[in-house]
């Protein structure tokens, strides 16, 4: 998720000074991705480096406001018409521990994966009922908010189903520990696997 964009998005509404956009953030999101206040202020700063953003004035209370420039307009449009890009590779936790369980000895593949299994269907009817609880999405800012449980729900869904899939696997073709090589291993960074 991109802070940067989020922030500059907002900002091209209207002129808003910190504090505010934090609100306005959370207000947007239904505070399911919590920006702690350094953070809008250094993001703030580096948007005032790379002329994207500017201070503009000082209300009677101290709150310093920032508007955006037409830079910084050109990027928001260019965000929202541009799709957002898979990582290249992965970084997801469960993956990687999954990977791992499956070639450690002595690790009881079918526990880790009910363990997970049973945290993330949890998750998932946490997620169900905090949509639930709310009202129809008649106004812009509920209708904000289920947008992103929904996607926590769907993304929810698809690790369980994703879980069912690995265990299937695994029954098909049991795990088996990996041992350790014997080949010496070269210095340096792990040469880069040719993309498609």
């Amino acid at each position: 998720m991109s802070v940067r964009q989020s922030l500059l998005a907002i900002l091209d509404q209207g002129a808003c000074y910190g504090y505010q956009l934090r609100a306005e953030f959370d207000r947007r999101t239904g505070g399911t991705w919590p920006l702690n206040v350094g953070q809008i202020y250094g993001t703030l700063d580096r948007l005032e480096r790379d002329g994207l953003a500017e201070r503009a004035e000082v209300d009677d209370e101290g709150h310093v406001f920032w508007r955006i420039t037409a830079a910084g307009s050109a990027v928001v449009g260019e965000w929202l018409s541009s799709p957002v890009q898979p990582a290249n590779g992965t970084r997801d936790e469960l993956a990687i521990k999954l990977a791992l369980a499956a070639t450690l000895p002595g690790v009881d593949i079918g526990g880790v994966i009910q363990t997970q299994r049973s945290a993330s269907l949890a998750h998932l009817q946490s997620l169900n009922r905090a949509k639930y609880a709310g009202t129809a999405p008649d106004t812009a800012e509920e209708l904000a908010w289920s947008l992103v449980v929904d996607s926590m729900i769907f993304a929810a869904e698809a690790q369980v189903r994703w879980l069912d899939h690995t265990e299937q696997r695994l029954r098909m073709t049991p795990a088996a520990p990996l041992p350790l090589t014997d080949e010496p291993v070269k210095r340096g960074r792990p040469a880069k696997a040719a993309t498609a």
